[in-house]
């Protein structure tokens, strides 16, 4: 009885300390450092690995297509970010935390590239300026529509905030 009594202690001293090391994404916010990119759910939220726990990241300055509600180019903008960063160590500069509890953080990948600008001129993404006052994006979504990159090959593109609405 002893034994179990000793076991079950240092089960829960562990737990706790597990608990302890667990980090808060409010922890996170205004800070820059290193992560491994895990998975991408779609085109502007990936999964990051930071000190061995997952961290949920919506790309700042963008919004990409639905991939959920079948947007046209939601599949597209998945396969695009995931090219630019999957599996690769990459560079977060964060910001603040979304009502999703999603770090809101500019990426940048192994080869030096702004991934939130990139997604922007690949025409894979909006430049959100209903969270966004950055001159840069919208710069690049101009250029990118004039030369009919991406999803501005399309007559009449819906943005996502349109598209949420309507579905």
């Amino acid at each position: 009885m002893g034994r179990l009594i000793a076991v079950f202690i240092l089960l829960l001293a562990n737990s706790v300390t597990a608990q302890n090391n667990n980090i808060s994404v409010k922890q996170l916010q205004n800070q820059t450092f290193t992560a491994k990119v895990i998975r991408i759910i779609d085109g502007d939220t990936m999964e990051i690995l930071y000190q061995k726990q997952p961290i949920k990241i919506r790309l700042a300055h963008i919004d990409c297509p639905e991939k959920r509600k079948h947007q046209p180019f939601g599949t597209q903008a998945k396969t695009a970010l995931s090219d630019l960063c999957f599996g690769q160590q990459v560079i977060v500069q964060s910001q603040k935390t979304d009502r999703y509890g999603r770090l809101v953080a500019v990426i940048i990948n192994a080869k030096k590239q702004i991934v939130n600008q990139e997604m922007i001129k690949q025409g894979m993404a909006w430049h959100f300026t209903k969270y966004s006052n950055d001159k840069t994006y919208a710069v690049l979504e101009a250029k990118a529509r004039k030369q009919k990159v991406g999803l501005w090959q399309e007559n009449k593109p819906i943005p996502p905030w349109n598209w949420r609405k309507a579905k």
